[in-house]
């Protein structure tokens, strides 16, 4: 008995995560003085990195007639350039027509622009067709790392300051410096070669102004990335529920106020991005649809290449494009993608609603009758409690319609995974998110490996898969050694998947597929995949029904409202509508890494109503207080 108590003990202590490279050398920094200068050699090393990555091989590189997505980027610069706005959508659909927002559009001008400027032949009408001298693919990679510089890392830089505030200085850096080093990213935008980290970038500066309660400008954000691939549209029921919900909580007045102008505020951006093709700037209102059909391709059918999605997977056995029509197929692609999405939309909505305080306390409309503004100034910049609930809305909506969604490209894997690993950076190594981070991260690379391989990738993406892997503690063959006993069914799928993932990529090397069958181990890669992506799936309905339940638990008595006077401050009015705490415990409660650290004992609900305000508001404090322990042993409680 003893012995096999020791044994488990010693395979329990074996499962464990391993102390990260990343985490040793930012800890070796810290104590070298270097933790001034360490966000510089961060960045530098990952812009020598990207360079390194610009040696290899990219899309369509040297495969007339089309030459891949490479050539599309350069061929967008030489038609925005040279034509003008009226013509961008519609010039040559053939050759790489420009199918992606106005902002992309705009981007490749400035590009074009600058590329024109240094070599006319680089950008010329038609005639650079394919071109593909040095100089001008140096000039096309360090234009991707140009905007990745001006937009990507500061969003990342400044998430890791703001979500993991209460984190130590050591933990920032080390999520930083994880979140650059993501080979999913790397090897799409710097390998195959697209600017998918300006989308992303918006997107995340966007949760960055959320975090801070500047939510107009974290509309204006979004809207950007909208604005530059339409693919961010994944992202759009979280954010829209989350402001609505907002809204909600704010109360009829301040909520309606705040909805006014979220609504305007989005409209003008949109026009302001269309504005070309709007008239009087358009000859004509038609062209408006010029752009809109080009983003919306619904002609290109249900998928092209093997997607590690529900539609590709059940394709093996269900043929779909057989079995029903196109028309019905985007019906069915938008129905369950809607549903897919659905229960986190009605968790935020009803965690809104329960937390709602603006009908328990009419004061505030007394207060703001007597002109003082106090109570509304702090509102705008008083966090959410519901804003811990948007990372995992974020991943169930971007991961629903990349499961359900029509027209999926095995790239767009990379929308899941941002909040994912935004997650993941904060998190403990010994905690859910963690395992499900790891995990996610390394199939999303290898959901990607087709395309990869077909681009001539096949080194950077074991290179930095390897060095991801070993910089944030990770070792999926240690995960694969100790199976059985199993301490988690993330344990156990982990290592399943990580064996079947190292198997095909061996018998890969060995085995030639059958003529009959050519396309085996991509669809084999599907099948790997897809599961994992609907467990991830499932996770994050699971984790935002938790912290919902972390959030709203504990209700403040309706009994103790009604119990306190009617002479109240706009400050006391404030506090009570948003169960405001001290500035410290208002920024734990939306700190990524508190939200998954380590258990904190609940703190005990005060049940007592005073007859001062002052009792009323030390009172609401201890709630919120334990509200917020509830979300910070959120990783502990694996199951509700």
């Amino acid at each position: 008995m003893e012995q096999s108590s020791s044994k488990l003990s010693t395979v329990k202590e074996a499962s464990k995560p391993e102390s990260g490279l990343g985490r040793r050398w930012i800890r070796w920094s810290h104590k070298r003085g270097m933790r001034n200068s360490l966000i510089f050699i961060i960045f530098s090393a990952c812009v020598f990195l990207k360079l390194c990555l610009g040696l290899a091989s990219y899309s369509g590189e040297n495969t007339p007639p089309m030459y891949g997505d490479y050539e599309a980027q350069r061929h967008w610069m030489e038609i925005t350039i040279h034509l003008p706005t009226n013509q961008w959508y519609t010039y040559d659909l053939q050759y790489w027509g420009l199918d992606y927002p106005p902002l992309t559009a705009y981007v490749s001008w400035i590009c074009g622009s600058v590329a024109h400027y240094i070599n006319p032949e680089w950008v010329a009408l038609d005639s650079s067709r394919g071109i593909e001298t040095t100089t001008s693919k140096f000039f096309m990679r360090a234009s991707v790392i140009a905007f990745d510089a001006l937009i990507y890392i500061p969003a990342l830089l400044i998430f890791s300051r703001t979500w993991l505030g209460t984190r130590s200085k050591r933990t920032q850096d080390l999520a930083f410096l994880m979140l650059m080093l993501h080979p999913a990213l790397l090897l799409v935008d710097f390998g195959h070669f697209q600017y998918n980290s300006i989308m992303l970038g918006f997107t995340i500066m966007a949760l960055n102004f959320f975090s801070t309660g500047h939510d107009l400008l974290g509309a204006v954000s979004f809207v950007l990335s909208l604005g530059f691939k339409q693919m961010a549209l994944y992202y759009a029921p979280a954010i829209g529920s989350y402001l609505v919900a907002k809204c909600v909580l704010l109360g009829p007045t301040d909520g309606g106020r705040l909805f006014l102008r979220l609504g305007l505020i989005t409209l003008a951006t949109f026009i302001l991005l269309f504005l070309p093709w709007i008239p009087p700037f358009s000859a004509s209102p038609v062209l408006m649809l010029d752009p809109i059909s080009r983003i919306f391709p619904f002609a290109r059918g249900l998928f092209e290449d093997k997607v590690a999605n529900f539609w590709c997977a059940s394709n093996v056995v269900m043929k779909w494009k057989k079995w029903a029509a196109q028309e019905i197929l985007v019906k069915a692609a938008a129905a369950l993608t809607f549903i897919g999405f659905l229960p986190t939309v009605i968790v935020t909505g009803k965690a809104a609603w329960d937390l709602k305080v603006w009908d328990k306390f009419p004061v505030v409309k007394a207060v703001e009758s007597n002109g003082n503004s106090e109570a509304e100034e702090s509102s705008a910049s008083l966090h959410t409690p519901i804003l811990p609930l948007l990372p995992y809305a974020l991943l169930n909506s971007s991961m629903s319609f990349f499961l359900f969604s029509f027209q999926v490209h095995e790239k767009t894997i990379l929308l899941p995974i941002m909040p994912l690993m935004l997650l993941f950076s904060g998190a403990t190594s010994d905690s859910e998110v963690y395992q499900w981070g790891a995990l996610g991260s390394n199939v999303a690379v290898f959901s990607m490996w087709p395309l990869l391989k077909k681009d001539g990738l096949a080194l950077p993406y074991f290179a930095l898969v390897l060095l991801w892997n070993r910089i944030i503690g990770h070792n999926p063959i240690n995960v694969i050694h100790t199976a059985f006993p199993f301490n988690s069914l993330e344990h156990l799928l982990s290592a399943g998947v990580y064996a079947a993932i190292i198997s095909l990529h061996l018998l890969e090397t060995v085995i030639t597929p059958p003529t009959r069958y050519p396309d085996l181990y991509p669809v084999l890669n599907v099948l790997v995949s897809t599961p994992v992506f609907v467990c991830l799936w499932l996770w994050s309905i699971k984790c935002c029904i938790q912290v919902s339940w972390a959030i709203t638990g504990l209700p403040v008595a309706d009994h103790q409202h009604k119990k306190r006077p009617s002479t109240a401050t706009a400050s006391d009015v404030s506090e009570r509508q948003f169960s405001v705490v001290p500035k410290s415990d208002r920024r734990r409660a939306v700190s990524l890494g508190r939200a998954q650290g380590k258990r904190v004992r609940r703190a005990s609900t005060h049940s007592a109503a005073g007859s001062a305000s002052s009792t009323a508001v030390t009172s609401s404090s201890s709630l919120l207080r334990g509200n917020i322990d509830s979300i910070n042993s959120l990783a502990e409680a694996s199951s509700p």
